[in-house]
């Protein structure tokens, strides 16, 4: 029996031998290339449980994580975590008995509790991490494989815009002007620091286009296997409050459920499904929260005093919710507001702006391939 699994760019097929799923066994997924095949298989042997393999949890997962020297990650939000150590990732999601290793397989084990008291795990959890954390650094190295750049709005859709008068000349501040000049900024440092990544741009001129056909753009990118894809959406703010100021990052709320992986990688067991996709939702929603920190500070360094930082926040965007790999959307200031608006109507303002996105953009990219990255795009 079969069932599809697209991660990375790359086709995946579960082998599953055996239809009974979590009940007194203990599951492994491993990943193998068949020879002459640019499909990968995934087979699920099952392994019968010696006495007690699901017992109840007993070890605090932070006290061994520190014990351990692993690093910790926890969302309480979301009840997702991840443990980190020599290049290699353990994600896990509380009252669920998959883990996923390394973003490109998966294995069965007892369920980790959250409660008042911590985070708890079992021994069979701490063996399984214990056994993934030994391996070279360099058996699988995740990489960026491209980034891609969407100035926001264009052509008839001119997104905010504000006319003032400053010294008796008319000026007229336009958003999707201003995201096409610091996305050509950022995409020309990208395209120099990056030569053997893909930096795409959704539109290079003065063009319109859809909210879904920027998002089919990006979930078209082809990649090569272990390769990932970042997503960065650039656009300006306005509000009727004209003394609104400042930037800010956006990311997908976490609360916000989405499909991330074919229906087909549990044709056979539907009640997989939602398992695997959820785990590696929390997976591009994670790694979009880090992405959001690492930009606001690359932007803070940059702009300074020139304006504020309104920080990271969490919402819905149609590009953000549909673009299916680690995605944000950055806000570059208020229109609305006249000094704002000027300094963003200032090319070497954009030039901070771009520059700070920049560094928050290859900060990320370092910190996912040092730690083999998270997950992997659909």
């Amino acid at each position: 029996m079969y069932a599809d699994f697209i991660s990375g760019g790359i086709l995946y097929k579960f082998h599953i031998r055996n239809r009974y799923l979590l009940k007194n066994k203990r599951i492994r997924f491993f990943l193998y290339e068949s020879p002459g095949l640019k499909v990968k298989r995934i087979f699920i042997f099952f392994i019968f449980s010696v006495a007690g393999l699901f017992a109840e949890n007993s070890l605090s997962l932070p006290d061994k994580a520190a014990e351990q020297g692993i690093t910790l990650y926890w969302d309480t939000l979301s009840g997702g975590g991840m443990l980190e150590k020599n290049g290699h990732q353990l994600s896990f999601r509380a009252g669920s008995e998959l883990v996923m290793l390394d973003g490109a397989s998966f294995a069965a084990t007892d369920a980790p509790a959250f409660s008042e008291s911590g985070i708890k795990v079992s021994k069979d959890f701490m063996s399984i991490a214990e056994d993934l954390f030994r391996k070279s650094e360099n058996d699988s190295m995740f990489k960026i494989g491209a980034i891609l750049i969407d100035p926001g709005h264009g052509g008839k859709d001119p997104g905010t815009s504000r006319a003032y008068t400053v010294n008796g000349k008319k000026i007229v501040v336009t958003e999707k002007n201003i995201a096409l000049s610091v996305g050509k900024m950022l995409y020309s440092r990208l395209r120099q620091a990056f030569p053997d990544k893909q930096i795409i741009m959704t539109r290079n001129t003065d063009v319109y286009l859809t909210l879904s056909e920027r998002t089919e753009i990006a979930n078209s990118v082809k990649l090569q296997k272990n390769e990932a894809v970042l997503y960065v959406s650039v656009h300006v703010n306005a509000s009727l409050d004209r003394k609104a100021s400042g930037y800010e990052v956006w990311y997908l709320s976490p609360g916000y459920r989405r499909t991330v992986l074919d229906k087909s990688v549990a044709s056979d067991d539907s009640s997989l499904f939602p398992i695997l996709n959820s785990m590696m939702e929390e997976e591009y929603t994670a790694e979009s929260i880090l992405m959001s920190k690492f930009i606001m500070d690359g932007l803070q360094a940059q702009i300074g005093n020139l304006s504020k930082a309104r920080g990271i926040k969490a919402e819905e965007w149609f590009v953000v919710r549909n673009a299916n790999m680690p995605s944000v959307l950055i806000e570059l200031g208020f229109l609305s507001n006249q000094k704002e608006a000027m300094n963003l109507n200032d090319e070497a303002y954009l030039q901070k702006a771009a520059f700070g996105i920049y560094n928050g953009i290859t900060a990320f990219v370092t910190h996912f391939e040092r730690s083999r990255g998270f997950t992997s795009k659909k």
